[in-house]
């Protein structure tokens, strides 16, 4: 269920294996998921700015989706978690922006496409 997309400037020196590994495993840490559910898409940018480009950030922008209905409390833990794993992978200045969005319990759905 848990989905996190992970935007990025291309530039930073990312083992997405790695982050991918520890994200899930925060993720599963705090909400009740299991590692098979956790899916993350790595999008990294060619160009990016933060404010006016003279602080020459690198950025990243992760938003983790997970299914509607818990507290507040829990998506700050969340939030939190995510923050600490991405500030442990970084190792220059970066700009790092984190939001948990909720997914409709009545209209999401994820199913595994065998193909034709």
């Amino acid at each position: 269920m848990p989905q996190i997309l992970v935007d990025h400037s291309a530039e930073l020196a990312l083992d997405h294996a790695a982050l991918a590994a520890d994200l899930h495993k925060a993720v599963t840490e705090v909400i009740d998921t299991t590692l098979p559910e956790c899916k993350t898409l790595f999008r990294p940018a060619a160009r990016h700015t933060v404010g006016d480009g003279a602080s020459g950030e690198a950025l990243v922008l992760v938003e983790l989706k997970i299914l509607a209905g818990r507290t507040t409390e829990l998506r700050a833990e969340l939030t939190a978690r995510v923050l600490a794993v991405l500030r442990a992978h970084l190792a220059g200045p970066t700009a790092i922006g984190v939001q948990v969005t909720e997914l409709d319990r009545d209209t999401y759905r994820f199913v595994h496409h065998a193909g034709r």
